[in-house]
């Protein structure tokens, strides 16, 4: 009897609060859908943010009505642990729901990117990078050598092992992580045109291919010529002629260089002057893309020993220096 009077006593209370229960469940559920108006603006989440830094951050642009669902939500399913740094870019009317999913697997991001450019050198790279927005520096004021090391290379030389291309980021990405990428590509192409190699060539090992490959580079690209111009490499190798090549000359000359090959630099002996020495260079002396990484372990056959340039990237090939000459009286000296 007792029982009863208290049952039904307590049924209201019970019915209220099993009603206030599913209410507050119905507006969980309700809030977790509704949707969030970002407008045209990008959202940034800063690396180690907490999710109560950043509902507190959309309650004051008003995006978000309150805090608290976002994160009930986070916390029952984790992924207020797994928040992902970044510049935002959300969909119109994103819900709750999708913008933390968004914020776990650092989906809608803004795509940023950097051009690094066939021919460049690593001193060029390295400039370039140092200028390309929103990614945290961290290499700056670090030595070539430290950027190796980093890279688990420290007694190689950089030029020539970065891969030229376009690199997408995300704002906050480390410059370090671009070398890495473009350090991993570029092995993965030169061993790729070594693997392809033809037989026969002059050049023995993949870091000669990749030296050969920075030169051609250099000399032209106008990508038809390039195994010919590599063709030509190849026979005064074989020959044991020196090679000749403009660029190598520059290259060695380095900041002193101001734009106007001369006589004097021509002789003036450096590792890098292939008029005074023989063979390849001791290094790259660019970065080389996968037309010259090809040509220079498939040269064409050729019975050119010489060439000149004649304009517009093309070159006048020749089989004696008697034609050269002519070649150059024509195309240089305009005789």
């Amino acid at each position: 009897m007792i029982a009863k009077l208290l049952f039904r006593a307590l049924l209201p209370v019970l019915l209220a609060v099993i009603l206030f229960s599913a209410i507050i469940v119905g507006y969980y559920h309700h809030s977790l859908d509704r949707p969030l108006d970002f407008g045209k603006q990008t959202f940034t989440v800063d690396r180690g943010e907490t999710l109560g830094s950043i509902a507190g951050r959309l309650q004051e642009r008003n995006i978000l009505q309150e805090p608290y669902t976002i994160k009930i939500r986070a916390r029952i399913s984790g992924i207020d642990k797994q928040i992902q740094a970044g510049e935002y870019q959300f969909p119109i009317n994103i819900t709750v729901r999708d913008l933390l999913d968004s914020l776990a697997q650092g989906e809608d991001q803004v795509e940023l990117k950097t051009a690094i450019i066939e021919g460049w050198s690593f001193k060029q790279m390295r400039q370039s990078i140092e200028k390309a927005d929103k990614l945290d520096k961290i290499t700056s004021g670090w030595s070539d050598q430290e950027v190796m090391s980093k890279l688990g290379h420290p007694d190689l030389h950089p030029e020539g092992q970065f891969y030229p291309d376009t690199y997408y980021y995300q704002s906050g990405d480390t410059d370090l992580s671009i070398y890495v990428t473009a350090f991993n590509l570029m092995q993965e192409k030169l061993d790729a045109a070594w693997r392809n190699r033809s037989e026969g060539i002059m050049i023995g090992t993949r870091y000669e291919a990749l030296i050969l490959a920075s030169i051609i580079e250099k000399e032209t690209q106008h990508r038809p010529e390039q195994p010919t111009i590599s063709g030509v490499f190849d026979n005064r190798l074989r020959k044991g002629m020196k090679l000749q090549t403009d660029p190598t000359v520059i290259y060695g000359l380095g900041d002193s260089y101001n734009g106007n090959i001369t006589r004097k630099h021509l002789r003036t002996d450096t590792p890098y002057n292939t008029y005074t020495r023989y063979g390849l260079t001791p290094t790259p002396i660019s970065l080389p893309g996968w037309q010259s990484l090809d040509a220079a372990v498939n040269p064409a056959k050729t019975d050119a020993y010489y060439f000149v340039a004649k304009g517009k990237g093309q070159h006048k090939f020749s089989r004696t220096l008697k034609e050269h000459n002519r070649a150059v009286q024509k195309y240089i000296l305009n005789k």
